[in-house]
């Protein structure tokens, strides 16, 4: 398969995604704060897939700078909180369009709360016509209201720009009945219902977030983005991490 084959549409699953990826995968090797090479990482990743003739648009968190949930409790109110991880959204954003960019690839941030200075308001229509123009869409400060995770802004935006799948990139392969790094016998799914991780209540989103891709039958795809290629394999169709839809769930294997 060559570019110009992917771009007229063949071998490839899936022709329009919405990748989410933790603000801890910024973070790379250190405990905070963004890591360049990381980034670069990321980005490379980003641009393999996007030069098959991948639409894409991208979610990125904040917490590599500051989560709101973990303040909570303490001295800062939960609204100015989240308000603040918002802000670190576009932080990351940012950052990671710096880096796809110098790569050759036409991109927009767009921000849920508004800062014309900084980047684009968040307009539906807009964002739609920009992907369909061949440019990454990085959509930040989440949905612009506290309360809610950029998990579920990833839902929101996905379902908006009808995107065919939302993929979740993490430092995991999957997801698990158990927590890998201290259950060595942990189990990974190779697929799962929307139903299955309601009732399971596993940590693979936020309940909004997936009660959003229930209802909408949006397809989500738990993988590691550590596994270089795997973004790739995804949208040329290989079985990679966990898939969760509104189909049959499979048996889980080691």
């Amino acid at each position: 398969m060559n570019s110009a084959e992917a771009k007229r549409g063949q071998a490839l699953k899936y022709q329009r995604i919405l990748l989410k990826i933790s603000g801890e995968m910024l973070a790379g090797s250190l405990k905070s704060g963004i890591d360049l090479e990381a980034v670069r990482y990321l980005a490379d990743q980003a641009v393999e897939v996007h030069r098959l003739g991948v639409e894409i648009g991208i979610v990125v968190g904040g917490g590599n700078i500051f989560r709101g949930s973990r303040a909570e409790g303490e001295t800062l109110d939960r609204v100015s909180a989240d308000q603040m991880g918002m802000l670190a959204t576009v932080i990351n954003s940012l950052a990671l369009q710096d880096v796809l960019e110098k790569r050759g690839c036409f991109t927009r941030v767009m921000t849920a709360i508004p800062m014309q200075s900084v980047a684009e308001p968040y307009i539906r229509r807009r964002a739609i016509r920009h992907i369909e123009k061949g440019r990454i869409v990085l959509f930040a400060a989440g949905t612009g209201n506290p309360y809610f995770t950029t998990d579920t802004a990833a839902a929101l935006r996905a379902i908006e720009i009808k995107a065919e799948v939302i993929l979740k990139g993490t430092k995991v392969d999957g997801v698990y009945n158990a927590d890998p790094m201290l259950y060595p016998e942990a189990r990974r799914a190779v697929q799962l219902t929307y139903m299955q991780v309601l009732e399971q209540e596993l940590a693979v989103m936020d309940a909004t977030a997936i009660s959003l891709c229930k209802e909408n039958c949006l397809p989500l795809i738990v993988f590691s983005l550590q596994e270089e290629g795997s973004l790739r394999r995804i949208v040329l169709g290989d079985q990679v991490g966990t898939l969760i839809s509104c189909g049959e769930g499979r048996p889980e294997h080691g």
